[in-house]
């Protein structure tokens, strides 16, 4: 299995250096996700095996292969072209306007592939489905996408109107186009805006562009140091956090615990449970919990039950007593053996149990 998995990262570390040359110790170790002392094994490794991979000392140095050479490594294996055919969503595609794009791309790549791949490939479109709206909502598919989309292939500034829920429109706002990303079925673009102090890179939401101009007179250059994953990635965990605006305290039993991530924030669980003391000798803990609003910590703290008793603040706790209260007053006559006008714990019409009249 080490070997294999050896060869595997050798084959890669060729294609890497074949698509990318000058790539330094460091980039190839993130890369490979291994150290750097691997890295250089490897590249010994594969100079002994003959392929002709040459250092470069300097700013403009790192690892290249010789000049005219071409790797040969591009086999494929069938679980590598089994999950070629799972690199797109269907819907996201069509939303783009690439659907016609990457229906005759893969086309073309069953074409290339040996019979016995072609038929490994074609079987992941039988076994998995990709979805990306969330349930009981309906995809927004904004009408000026494939148009925003065409101009972030070309790396043109756009301008655009852009409208908020029961707002007028501000004033048109010009941007650079780096990036499109699907959340939960909402599209949202990820555009540079140069201002005084530089640039900054903003998020909007696709579906509240109103109008759109692409500025075909207006390339820009892209920062080769963006990266798109991992700036939606920091960028939603800090949206995620700034809606968190309010605390709460609240006392848990074990079961509340742990179905405390299954109600809520599931980040904010984890950081306040972590956090938390020792449990008391019922086995109870009692932590600080952020929350959105005292609003939404009522629906969802509410929906643990009596697993979960809020101790602060004083408001929020009166009113889960406020429901318990009518809870309690609604299903007085649920008790075993008693039925419609039964008084909790007397007989019917309210005298004492067993009394005669």
């Amino acid at each position: 299995m080490l070997v294999r998995m050896r060869a595997a990262r050798l084959i890669r570390m060729a294609l890497l250096l074949q698509s990318t040359p000058g790539l330094t110790a460091a980039e190839l170790a993130r890369e490979l996700e291994v150290s750097e002392r691997t890295v250089i094994r490897d590249v010994q490794a594969l100079q002994e095996a003959g392929v002709p991979v040459r250092s470069e000392r300097g700013r403009a140095g790192g690892y290249r292969l010789a000049p005219g050479h071409r790797t040969r490594l591009t086999t494929l294996h069938p679980t590598e072209a089994e999950t070629l055919y799972l690199s797109g969503l269907p819907s996201a595609l069509r939303d783009l306007g690439l659907s016609d794009a990457a229906d005759t791309a893969r086309l073309k790549l069953s074409a290339t592939l040996l019979p016995s791949l072609r038929a490994a490939a074609e079987s992941s479109a039988r076994r998995f489905h990709l979805d990306a709206p969330a349930w009981f909502r309906e995809p927004s598919t904004p009408e000026l996408l494939p148009e925003l989309a065409r101009a972030l292939w070309a790396d043109r500034a756009v301008e655009f109107a852009y409208a908020r829920p029961g707002r007028e429109p501000g004033a048109a706002r010009r941007v650079e186009p780096y990036g499109l990303v699907l959340k939960a079925g909402v599209w949202y673009l990820v555009s540079r805006v140069p201002d005084a102090a530089g640039s900054t890179f903003r998020t909007h939401r696709a579906d509240r562009i109103t109008a759109l101009r692409t500025l075909p007179e207006e390339p820009f250059d892209r920062d080769p140091s963006f990266d798109l994953a991992s700036y939606w990635q920091e960028h939603s965990a800090r949206f995620a956090r700034s809606l968190l605006r309010a605390a709460v305290t609240v006392r848990l039993t074990p079961e509340g615990a742990r179905r405390l991530p299954e109600v809520t924030d599931r980040g904010a669980a984890g950081r306040a449970l972590a956090a938390a003391p020792p449990p008391d000798p019922d086995g109870r803990v009692t932590l600080e919990l952020a929350v959105e609003s005292e609003e939404i910590a009522f629906v969802e703290l509410g929906s643990l039950g009596t697993e979960a008793e809020v101790l602060a603040p004083p408001a929020l706790r009166a009113r889960f007593a406020r429901r318990a209260r009518g809870l309690a007053a609604l299903y007085a006559d649920a008790e075993p053996g008693a039925g419609p006008g039964t008084e909790p714990g007397g007989a019917p019409g309210g005298g004492p149990a067993g009394s005669q009249r």
